[in-house]
């Protein structure tokens, strides 16, 4: 077996394809890769997955029954808790309209079927990277926010026992 690579190992990765053989051989691959996968069968089923619980990553189907990837795609980038999650489409069509529609509706990346899974891993592994250091500078700045809120209240309370000694409290 493969050495689990570190950008890789403990990500949830949401996998959205039609075809369950599909989903299967993806997320076997990955779980011996170390991810946690979910798996959906078509957009509702992938919406409501994210919704509940947001992966780090998502493979995404376009041709689906319901609602395409595209669709998916572009409810997922509308949503303010979700439109951060890097897509990486995975579908048969490989015409250049396709990979620019797909890029329109909010994807990072686009891996023509059939696919290899080294290529699939090694793009998996990039995006998962590039998004830890696109969040590493927001959550330093929310750790200096809430630093910087308990030092005022620390001066406030200062100043709450400096006014407080004047009066011989």
């Amino acid at each position: 077996m493969k050495a689990v690579p570190s950008d890789l190992a403990l990500r949830t990765i949401l996998v959205v394809d039609d075809m369950p053989e599909n989903v299967e051989i993806l997320a076997r691959l990955l779980t011996n890769r170390g991810c946690a996968v979910r798996r959906a069968l078509d957009g509702e089923m992938a919406l409501r997955s994210a919704r509940q619980t947001p992966p780090d990553l998502i493979l995404l189907d376009i041709n689906m029954p319901g609602l395409s990837g595209y669709e998916v795609a572009a409810q997922l980038k509308q949503d303010k808790q979700l439109g951060e999650i890097p897509i990486i489409f995975l579908s048969a069509l490989d015409e250049t309209v396709d990979k620019v529609r797909a890029f329109a509706a909010g994807g990072v990346d686009y891996i023509t079927k059939p696919f290899q899974f080294d290529e699939v891993e090694a793009r998996i592994a990039t995006h998962l990277k590039l998004r830890q250091l696109h969040l590493q500078p927001a959550e330093r700045n929310r750790k200096y926010e809430i630093t910087n809120h308990e030092l005022r209240r620390l001066e406030e309370l200062r100043d709450d026992l400096d006014a407080a000694s004047k009066f011989g409290i």
